[in-house]
C-alpha cells in the first residue's frame, strides 16, 4: 500500500531537532530513522505527576496488545523510567517534536490513543496517516471531561449515555458522530483486594484533588475533609479508610497541605487508640482494589464515585459539594440525586446520617438507575469487548481511508504516484 506523505528519511533531521530542543534529551527505546513495529501508538507527553492518568489504562492496553501491537510513545525521560518498570508494553521516548514526527513518518501506526487533554497531544495530531482516538482517563461530571479539544480527534470513546449528553450540552459545532460509547474497560478488571477482611463496616473517604483551575476544583479536602473523617470515625463499629487522589499529597496549596495532614493525623491517632479497628491511610495502590472491602463511600464529583457506583451499586454513597450550590450540583452531576450530599448544612449530622445509611439504605433503586445513565446496561467484560472492537474497527477504517486517499492522489490530473 502506498502511504501518502511518507518521507524516505534515513533518520531524524538533526538540524531541526537542534532548533526544537537544543541540548534536550535524546530518543530512547528505538533507533531513530528505523521504523517501530506497532499498530497502536499510545501518546503520553506529560511528566510522572500525571502518570496516574495512563496507569489505569495499562492493563487494558496490555489486552489490546494481544490484538493490535501497542507502543507507548512518551515525551518525558522521567516518565519513561517510571513506566518501563510497570508494563511489558514497548515504551519509546520521542522527546522533541522532530523526533515524534520522524517516528510517525517512518513507522506505520494505524491508531493513536490519548488518555488526557494535554496540549502536547496536538504535536501528535499533526500526523495525517493515523486515526486519532481520545479516551480520557475516567468518567466523571467534572467540567474537564468535555474539552473543546475533542473536536481535533477522529473519534472520542466515552462511557455511556450521560457522557454523550454531556458533550451535546457543552460543545458548539461538534460532530456528535465522533462519540463512541464503549463503557469503562478498567471496571472489568478485578485487582486483588488491598483491604484485609474485617467484621466492622468500612467507610471510605476518597476525595479528588484541586484541579488545574477554579472551575475544575471539586475537592472537599480543604473545606470539609477533616470534619468528614472525624464524623466517620465517630460512627460506632467502623473502619475508616482515607484514599486521596494521587495529587492530593503533592499539592502546593497550603490549605490542601494543612487539611490533608490533619486528616492523616486523625486517622493515625484513631488507629493508635484502637489498633484492632483497622483505620488506615492508603496513599498508594489501585483505588479499584480498595472498593471490595468498603460498605460506604464519601467522595467528590470525580471518576472515583462513578467507578464505585458501577462496581458497588448496592453500597451507599455521599457526594461532597464544596461550592454549596445544591441546584447546580444536581444539574451538573446526576449521581448527586442518588446520594447524600455533604455540605455545611449537613456536616453536623454526618455521623448520624452515615450510621443510618449503614443500617438502612433507602437509595439503592436510585443508584441502579444512575448506574444505567452513566454506563448503560453493560455486563462484566462487555466494556472491554466494546473497546477492543472499537479500536479494531478504527484501524480498519484507517486502512480504507488511506487507500481512498492514495487512489485520489493517483487519479488527480497533474499528480503522479
Amino acid at each position: 500500500m502506498e502511504f501518502f506523505g511518507r518521507r524516505s528519511s534515513a533518520g531524524p533531521d538533526a538540524a531541526h531537532r537542534l532548533l526544537d530542543t537544543p541540548g534536550g534529551p535524546a530518543p530512547e527505546g528505538y533507533t531513530p530513522g528505523e521504523p517501530v513495529d506497532g499498530e497502536v501508538a499510545v501518546h503520553f507527553a506529560d511528566d510522572p505527576r500525571k502518570l496516574y492518568q495512563l496507569k489505569q489504562w495499562l492493563p487494558v492496553f496490555e489486552l489490546l496488545d494481544e490484538r493490535h501491537h501497542v507502543v507507548v510513545v512518551l515525551r518525558d525521560p522521567a516518565t519513561l523510567a517510571e513506566l518501563s518498570a510497570l508494563t511489558p508494553l514497548r515504551c519509546v521516548l520521542a522527546p522533541a517534536v522532530p523526533d515524534l514526527i520522524d517516528l510517525y513518518e517512518i513507522s506505520d501506526f494505524k491508531v493513536a490513543v490519548y488518555v488526557n487533554n494535554s496540549g502536547h497531544n496536538f504535536e501528535s495530531l499533526t500526523q495525517r496517516r493515523i486515526q486519532h482516538v481520545h479516551v480520557n482517563h475516567g468518567e466523571s461530571d467534572k467540567v474537564c471531561m468535555v474539552s473543546n479539544q475533542v473536536k481535533a480527534y477522529d473519534r472520542v470513546f466515552v462511557a455511556g449515555p450521560n457522557a454523550v449528553a454531556r458533550h451535546r450540552a457543552a460543545l458548539m459545532s461538534f460532530d456528535h458522530d465522533k462519540l463512541v460509547p464503549v463503557g469503562r474497560p478498567q471496571l472489568d478488571l478485578r485487582p486483588a483486594p488491598l483491604l484485609a477482611p474485617t467484621d466492622r463496616r468500612t467507610v471510605l473517604y476518597a476525595p479528588t484533588w484541586e484541579g488545574e483551575n477554579a472551575s475544575n476544583n471539586y475537592t472537599s479536602v480543604d473545606v470539609f475533609g477533616p470534619e468528614i473523617v472525624a464524623a466517620a470515625l465517630a460512627v460506632p463499629d467502623v473502619r475508616v479508610v482515607y484514599k486521596p487522589h494521587p495529587r492530593v499529597p503533592l499539592s502546593p496549596l497550603p490549605s490542601m497541605v494543612d487539611s490533608h495532614d490533619a486528616i492523616v493525623r486523625l486517622v493515625e491517632d484513631a488507629a493508635r487508640r484502637d489498633p484492632d479497628a483497622g483505620h488506615q491511610v492508603r496513599a498508594d495502590g489501585d483505588i479499584l482494589a480498595v472498593f471490595p472491602g468498603c460498605d460506604l463511600i464519601v467522595t467528590d464529583v470525580s471518576s472515583v464515585g462513578l467507578d464505585f457506583l458501577y462496581l458497588r451499586p448496592e453500597q451507599p454513597m455521599f457526594i461532597a459539594d464544596r461550592r454549596e450550590d445544591r441546584a447546580r450540583l444536581l444539574a451538573e452531576a446526576p449521581i448527586a440525586a442518588a446520594a447524600d450530599i455533604v455540605d455545611s448544612t449537613t456536616l453536623a449530622a454526618l455521623t448520624a446520617t452515615i450510621t443510618d445509611r449503614l443500617a438502612a439504605d433507602a437509595r439503592r433503586a436510585d443508584r441502579r438507575a444512575a448506574r444505567r445513565g452513566y454506563f448503560g446496561d453493560l455486563g462484566p467484560g462487555e466494556s472491554t469487548a466494546r473497546f477492543l472492537d472499537a479500536v479494531t474497527e478504527t484501524a480498519e477504517l484507517r486502512d480504507r481511508e488511506l487507500a481512498l486517499l492514495a487512489e485520489a492522489r493517483t487519479s488527480t490530473p497533474g499528480r503522479s504516484a
